[in-house]
């Protein structure tokens, strides 16, 4: 009888553990995520950590003491709210930092006016205050046989012809460097949110991007080919020769067009980041540059003064990625990255590029914390520095910490995902996941729940292509990078780089709810008994044929947060 009795508990409990036991964590499970989406939208420190970023720290380009306090920053809050483990990682940006400091611009004559515009970054400043009539420089270029809209360079004969031809009429003049932008004011803007159906199409693993319509915020197909010009220039070439003409006749500055609309500028940085080889240059709103080309072409002489101060800050050739870890338990040695980069442009704060990106990756991990889950994988955020300049800081992070499937290091088969947002305010509708579909499969099920906060689904990509923002370093490596597509907003339409990306485009809702699935997307990766789905050896796509693909060089010492 004992032993009848001990066979039916024995029978009873591989019930329990083979029928209830998976129910019981799939309810503990929805409950977490319920959690997460309490404390997201509830107690949410979001706002306060892009204040901090754009408000107090203000544009963090590349190599400037801005960037390294808000990077100080970052890492003293991820402590205070009890990660584990905060630092600055180094790389070697290669070139010198540069900081804007103060800049007027005004027309003196034909009126007096106070003129809009930025200075571009690593350009000279002015020799105080400087006076000038203006001087329109326009490039000699030829209409394309096959489309008269495509303007092709000049030879060096024609070029240096035409340098001959203004040498006087620059020579210690202030030059309005080329023609007016047109703008169509009849053209519709573009809207702020992905419709429904287009998200959803777009995120289905059954539909092909044509089944969508267009794809993309920039609009519509690739540049028009065209027979080359013979011995036309490069634009190198062209760049170079012009900025050495300037500075060789002692222009004073030169105005570049900001060829946008609604009085916004945006403005780059002199390409070869010596500021001895140009002259101060700024890009100026198209309606003030506009108005002075009207004038001087209808013979009404202009005369303006600019004063420029910058300087060049020589210890800024290093730059640092700021990383925050909750540490694992029993996959401690397995990651699960996110992050976004907090460098910006300094014609504003850079608060939609990207503070609101490094403050929504820094939350998802502080909700994951704040719920008290400990994660069975480690999780680290990063906000890298250099994007701007070319994904500089994370692609020397993945080399020197993974390198990649054809060179890797030890932790390469640990890496189990990178999360990335750098495209706004706007909320995050789908993910892109460099993998087999069954990546592709764990997200979209793990995050179906949250179709109430407009989460549409997840595809999966085989480009190892590198471009566009950080998570394609991931993706190049042959590791799983998570890119986001989100609502435009005034996006690329508006904020992206410009001088009105401040703090006031936020949405605080879709910033929130952009942090909530994050965080409920890197908990489940943080907790599945596998890794992530990833191609197999043979299936991995190859490189694009540009790709490099160096040995790992060694982790550089990364400096802890007191």
């Amino acid at each position: 009888m004992k032993t009848n009795s001990l066979i039916r508990a024995i029978f009873a409990v591989t019930l329990i553990v083979v029928f209830v036991a998976p129910y019981a964590v799939l309810g503990q499970t929805a409950d977490i995520y319920a959690a997460i989406r309490k404390e997201g939208m509830e107690k949410s420190k979001i706002l306060n950590t892009v204040h901090y970023f754009t408000d107090v720290h203000g544009p963090r380009l590349t190599g400037s003491p801005n960037h390294v306090n808000a990077a100080k920053w970052a890492a003293n809050e991820m402590k205070s709210w009890g990660f584990d483990h905060t630092a600055l990682e180094p790389f070697d940006f290669g070139r010198p930092g540069w900081v804007h400091d103060r800049a007027t611009g005004l027309m003196l004559s034909p009126q007096a006016d106070t003129l809009t515009f930025e200075v571009l970054a690593w350009t000279p400043s002015t020799n105080g205050p400087v006076a000038a009539e203006v001087a329109n420089f326009v490039l000699p270029q030829f209409p394309a046989t096959e489309n008269p809209r495509v303007l092709q360079n000049p030879t060096q004969a024609e070029l240096t012809a035409y340098f001959e031809k203004m040498k006087s009429a620059v020579a210690g003049k202030i030059v309005l460097y080329g023609q007016q932008t047109f703008i169509d004011q009849s053209t519709a803007q573009t809207p702020k949110r992905l419709a429904d159906e287009l998200i959803r199409c777009r995120m289905d693993p059954t539909k092909t991007p044509a089944d969508c319509g267009p794809a993309g915020n920039f609009g519509g197909g690739g540049p028009q080919r065209v027979t080359p010009r013979p011995n036309a220039l490069s634009n190198t070439q062209v760049r170079d020769q012009v900025d050495k003409f300037f500075v060789d006749n002692k222009v004073l500055l030169r105005i570049n067009e900001s060829q946008l609309d609604r009085g916004l500028v945006r403005a780059f940085n002199n390409s070869t980041f010596d500021i001895t080889r140009v002259v101060p240059t700024v890009v100026m709103r198209t309606e003030d540059f506009g108005r002075i080309l009207r004038l001087i072409k209808n013979g009404t002489p202009v005369k303006l003064e600019f004063d420029l101060k910058s300087h060049i800050v020589p210890e800024g050739k290093t730059s640092y990625n700021v990383v925050g870890e909750i540490w694992g338990s029993d996959k401690k040695d397995e990651v699960v990255m996110l992050g976004g980069h907090l460098d910006s442009w300094h014609s504003a704060t850079g608060a939609t590029d990207n503070a609101v990106g490094c403050a929504t990756m820094m939350e998802a991990a502080r909700i994951i914390k704040a719920v008290g889950v400990k994660p069975r994988r480690t999780i680290r955020v990063a906000c890298w520095g250099g994007e701007e300049q070319g994904l500089i800081g994370s692609q020397a992070y993945v080399k020197q910490h993974f390198g990649s499937f054809e060179n890797p290091t030890a932790a390469y088969s640990k890496f189990n995902g990178y999360f990335n947002i750098d495209s706004g305010t706007g909320r995050a509708r789908g993910l892109s996941i460099f993998g087999p579909q069954e990546a592709a499969t764990v997200l979209r099920e793990a995050l179906a729940q949250f179709a109430d906060l407009g989460f549409a689904g997840v595809q999966a990509t085989r480009s190892r292509n590198l471009g566009g923002t950080d998570s394609t370093s991931f993706n190049q490596a042959g590791l799983p990078g998570i890119g986001t597509t989100q609502d435009p907003i005034e996006y690329f339409a508006g904020t992206w780089h410009t001088n009105i990306d401040t703090y006031e485009r936020i949405i605080e809702s879709d910033v929130k709810a952009s942090a909530v699935i994050f965080a409920a997307a890197v908990y489940t990766l943080a907790m599945r008994d596998e890794m992530l789905p990833r191609f197999a050896a043979d299936k991995m796509p190859p490189l694009p044929a540009t790709a490099a693909t160096p040995a790992p060089t060694p982790r550089p010492s990364a400096t802890p947060i007191p």
